[in-house]
């Protein structure tokens, strides 16, 4: 039983994923397996190229466009302002203002309604030729009724006759206007010239600093999210106005200059490319083994959200380094690190993943190629679906070159001044059990030879010797045969200087019982004495 529990934590080293998280729902099985990379079939990647759709996608992103366009028209990609979440409480106080704008309007109705007597309004009847100045008459009678409002009723009078005294008949349209207050007449007049007013100019809206509707390198994005949507246009409208409203929101654009520390720079960084020239990133959550790193990133809420933010500002950051040309690269490559990694249990860390899961497949569809698993643990598929980030639902192989890999990952890659670089080429060989294999460099007159190898995992034999072509020449030991260890994980370098042509021999002799993975590269520089 012990040998059970043993085998069942041992990590597989590399799991590439295609398939969304979503898809999971198996428990997961725990094996005991040496190095498996679980792939799924190949075929070719999506067209960028409008011309090249099919016609229903093609119809997708006409209509798509046409939606944008009505919208940029009536600025539905502005997100409400602030202040319109205080209406109510205007709207009650200009109840509680409106009396007091009409103050002298209020006193005469309270003192008309106290005298008015009935058989007064009964005699105002009987006058049919003018009945405007009814009022008038009655504001009289009221006002010799109360001494007390006599001045208020009397200055009224004389404003109240002035608006009711009759026209000529023949002029309908003055006894209109003028029956209006002054501020009604200059209102009135201003009507017109506010309806002459053009409408304002369509809304501008850029994502990743390229406008929603410009050129082909729109269209590459407006596929990313017409595919996120399994190009249902309303649907990726949608997606689209709550991205952008959710940038705004956000302050996206003020964020990639926020200075917001250096502490993450190897939990998350961008190294190399694949062999389609797909930039990869790098995720090593196992860089929160460190306490004060996991206190420091996601002890409460404003260090999750400082997180956040970083994450965001690193993304976009790496998303303006894409070529959205539609024969350009505008997906990465994600590679996980899951050695050491806290796990699923730190609830801190579980929040924070969470959170910029949500926010990360809301708003940036088709941005990964493939996801890359290291070093799993028995918990992978649980975690899987937790950092699964914007995940592409297509189906891509894709690899990474040796000379792209840092060391660390079993490539030749490392920082610093290095005789070689990303663009010398790697060649990988598999080494069967029980065997030996030679690797030659052939070398010409007067020339050094610099090479670098690397078997992953190693326990190994490695050598070196220089092999002249004369038949009468000396075999130069270089490396002397010896046994390299796992706990050797590192790339060998050596060189060799001659001045007479052969070759170099390397030999590692894989005693062990498994297959090994040889990675190697070589280059030679002419010299003069």
């Amino acid at each position: 039983e012990s040998e059970q529990e043993a085998a069942s934590e041992k990590p597989t080293d590399a799991v590439v994923e295609d398939k969304p998280a979503e898809a999971v729902e198996e428990e997961p099985k725990v094996e005991a397996k040496d190095t498996k990379v679980t792939e799924s079939a190949s075929f070719k990647e999506e067209t960028n190229i409008a011309g090249e759709l099919p016609d229903p996608q093609k119809k997708a992103l006409d209509e798509l466009k046409q939606l944008i366009q009505e919208a940029l028209n009536k600025h539905e990609f502005t997100p409400p302002p602030a202040k319109d979440k205080d209406k109510p409480a205007p709207e009650e106080k200009k109840e509680e203002d409106q009396p007091a704008t009409s103050a002298a309007e209020t006193e005469v109705k309270v003192e008309t309604e106290a005298p008015a007597p009935v058989e007064v309004k009964e005699e105002e009847k009987a006058d049919p030729p003018i009945e405007a100045p009814a009022p008038v008459e009655v504001i009289e009678k009221v006002s010799a009724a109360d001494d007390d409002g006599a001045k208020t009723v009397e200055a009224i009078e004389e404003s109240v006759v002035a608006v009711a005294t009759p026209p000529p008949a023949e002029k309908p349209e003055e006894e209109a206007s003028s029956s209006l207050k002054p501020d009604e007449v200059a209102q009135s007049e201003e009507k017109p010239e506010e309806a002459e007013v053009p409408p304002p100019p369509p809304q501008e809206v850029s994502i990743w600093g390229i406008p929603l509707l410009a050129d082909e390198r729109s269209d590459v994005i407006l596929l990313k999210f017409l595919r996120a949507r399994d190009f249902k246009v309303k649907d990726a409208f949608t997606m689209i106005k709550n991205t952008v409203i959710w940038r705004k929101e956000f302050g996206v654009d003020g964020l990639l200059d926020e200075e917001l520390g250096n502490e993450l720079e190897k939990v998350v960084f961008m190294h190399g490319f694949d062999k389609e020239g797909h930039p990869v990133c790098y995720n090593v959550y196992g860089e929160f083994q460190n306490k004060e790193l996991y206190q420091n990133t996601f002890a409460d809420e404003e260090k999750r959200s400082k997180f956040l933010r970083w994450r965001i500002q690193f993304l976009e950051k790496s998303i303006r380094k894409l070529d959205f040309s539609p024969n350009g690269i505008s997906t990465i490559v994600q590679v996980n690190d899951l050695k050491n990694s806290p796990g699923p249990g730190k609830r801190e860390l579980r929040q924070a993943t969470n959170q910029a899961l949500h926010l990360l497949q809301d708003n940036y569809p088709e941005f990964v190629a493939k996801q890359v698993f290291i070093n799993v643990p028995w918990w992978y598929l649980a975690f899987n679906m937790m950092i699964s980030p914007f995940l592409t639902q297509r189906t891509k192989s894709k690899y990474i070159a040796p000379e792209q890999v840092p060391v660390q990952y079993g490539g030749l890659s490392r920082d610093g001044e290095q005789e070689f670089t990303v663009a010398d080429a790697a060649t990988e060989v598999t080494i069967k059990p029980a065997t030996k294999h030679n690797v030659e460099f052939p070398v010409t007159e007067k020339s050094t030879v610099v090479w670098e190898v690397r078997v992953v995992g190693w326990d190994v034999n490695y050598g070196a010797e220089f092999v002249p072509t004369a038949e009468d020449g000396y075999t130069v030991i270089v490396s002397k045969t010896r046994k390299v260890g796992p706990a050797d994980e590192t790339a060998i370098s050596n060189s060799f200087k001659t001045g007479e042509p052969g070759k170099i021999v390397l030999t590692i002799d894989n005693q062990t019982t498994k297959k090994k993975k040889l990675v190697y590269r070589s280059k030679a520089k002419p010299y003069s004495e």
